[in-house]
């Protein structure tokens, strides 16, 4: 019946039902064929291939892009990987034609773009198909893995200074959106998340090009950054299923986070990429490090992003990225590294490099301390997010508690600044009363007070509610008839349980004495964060400052710092528990040894404090 040649002539069609409706059937023709009889379609590959080459904007170019995109991700997820490579090798000069069309490189003088893209009314359709093409071709990358990679495969990275060029052009601001997430997904090796979870085979070895192309497109979005790529980046307002939705106050709108968090995580990553690239030596010295990042805060000062009213920048982790658990534990992990390059490079003692880090918005005790806010100290929390694979937090998690074992001053100035008014209390109260978030940063390196103001009610949740306490969690582990609330025994390659018990003793008086009422251990011992105003549970102690950071040897307020220690205690006890169990899905006996060293640093801490009391 000559039935593809049929369909092909409907590809070009204007109704646009009919030009889909046969890309669909052409499609699964096309992938019944090759399973069947492991051969390509000749007239759907010459069709695709006819229009790849001219890039003639218009349906049948549409149509043969959508094609594609759905017969590569039907291959993927059905690990049909030999049938993909067959495929794509066919389509492979043709679709790098494609992408040089809309995709130029830095084109010389007196040469002009083969499309005139502010003329075509096509445009936008055509380049978000084939940004979606671009993203499976990414993903199939990572999946495939030592697969020999192909040249259509890399376009993302390879052809990552023209995606950037959209970004910050004059397309449509739907592509620009598009393009952005592409980046973003890119960096963070995370293409084709939205539809290959669950079903695409595990990742394999990386191709030989993957740490070369992973470099060039964090290269290329630090060049762009330090040649004011951000200043031309355009943030429009939030956008809801009725239109875009505006609210009370001066600016009338609020701002896309969906863009903002996507600028943020591309630099940041981009960032971490590069310093992990070039070593000890970092981007250039730590000035540099922390130079990116202040082109960031300007970048959301121009878009009118309004933290709020701290001493600091290290709460706008949990305000932009606090309805985003994936996002916010890359953030937090890329901000780590960040702040360990300039540790290492900038030659400052430890105070000193964490009072800049507060002024850079990149202090990990600030962020993990922010976490713990933001989720009420709950424990049962922060055990959903080391067992989840949906976000690198036991990575981040890692990392920061060996850093923590090592810098347990740092982490009690943090809880004293922290607890203190004018700290993180402004950004919980502000969320919570919709007022117009305001932010100023003191303690600039360059002397530059920084203020804006932001609308972001509606978009980030309240620091405090964010997570409550009550809400679902992974594990109900007090429910499970296996695990009985008894008292368990640490694996005997642990530590003995003298020291979580005694680390837990210690908060608990702490508690007591600041309350005046004993609490029983199986009673949850504090109440959320958000039930009641900071304001009326800490009181600033006379002479301090809220832009410098407290020591211990300053006394700072300690309920905060009992609280994170309890929280860890209990962590580290249901951890051992399930462990015991064997209901824990991986050893954690690493995490275990952290976490006890943890706490017997805070056991330490309580000691020296008891000694000067007596």
């Amino acid at each position: 019946m000559d039935l593809m040649s049929h369909l092909m002539d409907h590809f070009q069609t204007e109704d646009q039902i009919i030009s889909h409706l046969a890309a669909k059937t052409a499609s699964t023709c096309v992938c019944y064929q090759l399973q069947q009889s492991d051969t390509i379609s000749p007239v759907w590959q010459q069709k695709c291939e006819q229009a790849f080459y001219s890039s003639a904007l218009g349906p049948e170019l549409d149509a043969c892009l959508w094609s594609l995109t759905e017969i590569l991700k039907r291959l993927l997820k059905g690990a049909h990987q030999d049938f993909f490579g067959k495929l794509l090798a066919a389509l492979d000069s043709s679709l790098s034609a494609l992408c040089s069309t809309f995709l130029p490189g830095e084109r010389k003088e007196g040469t002009r773009c083969v499309v005139d893209l502010s003329s075509c009314r096509r445009w936008g359709t055509a380049s978000c198909l084939l940004l979606d093409l671009l993203e499976v071709l990414t993903a199939s990358s990572v999946i495939r893995g030592g697969v020999v990679c192909l040249e259509s495969q890399r376009i993302t990275h390879v052809r990552s200074p023209a995606l950037l060029a959209t970004v910050s052009g004059s397309a449509q601001y739907f592509v620009k959106k598009r393009a952005l997430l592409l980046l973003k997904r890119a960096v963070l090796q995370k293409a084709g998340e939205d539809w290959a979870l669950g079903d695409a085979p595990p990742a394999g070895p990386r191709h030989e090009h993957f740490h070369a192309d992973a470099n060039a497109l964090a290269q290329s979005v630090l060049t762009a950054v330090a040649a004011d790529w951000l200043q031309n980046v355009e943030v429009g307002s939030a956008s809801f299923f009725g239109g875009t939705r505006r609210v009370e106050g001066e600016d009338g709108q609020t701002p896309d986070c969906v863009m903002l968090r996507a600028v943020s995580l591309l630099l940041l990553k981009s960032l971490e990429l590069h310093i992990q690239s070039a070593g000890a030596t970092g981007v250039g010295g730590a000035t540099e490090v922390y130079g990116y990042l202040h082109r960031l805060w300007g970048f959301l000062r121009r878009c009118g992003v309004q933290l709020t009213e701290v001493s600091h920048r290290c709460c706008w982790v949990s305000l932009l990225f606090g309805d985003q658990d994936d996002d916010m534990m890359e953030a937090a992990k890329a901000l780590f590294s960040i702040f360990m390059q300039h540790r290492r490079c900038s030659g400052l003692d430890d105070s000193a490099v964490l009072e800049a880090a507060c002024s850079s918005g990149c202090n990990p005790h600030c962020h993990f301390l922010l976490l713990l806010q933001s989720i009420s100290f709950d424990h049962s929390i922060l055990l959903d997010f080391l067992i989840s694979t949906e976000t690198c937090f036991l990575e981040y998690f890692v990392r920061y508690l060996k850093y923590l074992r090592a810098d347990w001053r740092g982490f009690a100035a943090a809880c004293g600044r922290i607890g203190l008014p004018g700290g993180h209390r402004s950004a919980q109260q502000s969320l919570t009363g919709g007022d117009a978030l305001k932010v100023t940063c003191t303690g600039e390196p360059d002397g530059v007070e920084v203020g804006s103001r932001v609308q972001l009610t509606g978009v980030i949740p309240p620091v405090g509610t964010i997570r409550p306490a009550a809400g679902f969690h992974l594990v109900d582990y007090d429910s499970s008839d296996q695990s009985d609330p008894e008292s368990m025994e640490v694996s005997p390659e642990e530590p003995g349980p003298s020291v979580c018990e005694t680390s837990r003793f210690c908060a608990l008086d702490v508690k007591q004495k600041m309350s005046g009422s004993p609490m029983s251990i199986g009673q949850r011992q504090y109440e959320s964060s958000a039930s009641k105003p900071l304001a009326t549970r800490e009181r600033r102690r006379e002479g301090s400052s809220p832009s410098s950071c407290p020591t211990m040897s300053g006394r700072p307020p300690c309920k905060t710092l009992a609280r994170a220690v309890l929280c860890v205690s209990e962590l580290r006890e249901v951890v051992a528990r399930l462990q015991t169990k064997k209901l824990f899905p991986y050893n954690p006996s690493s995490l275990l040894k952290l976490l006890a060293q943890v706490e017997n640093c805070s056991k330490q801490s309580h000691l020296v404090l008891f000694k000067k009391d007596i």
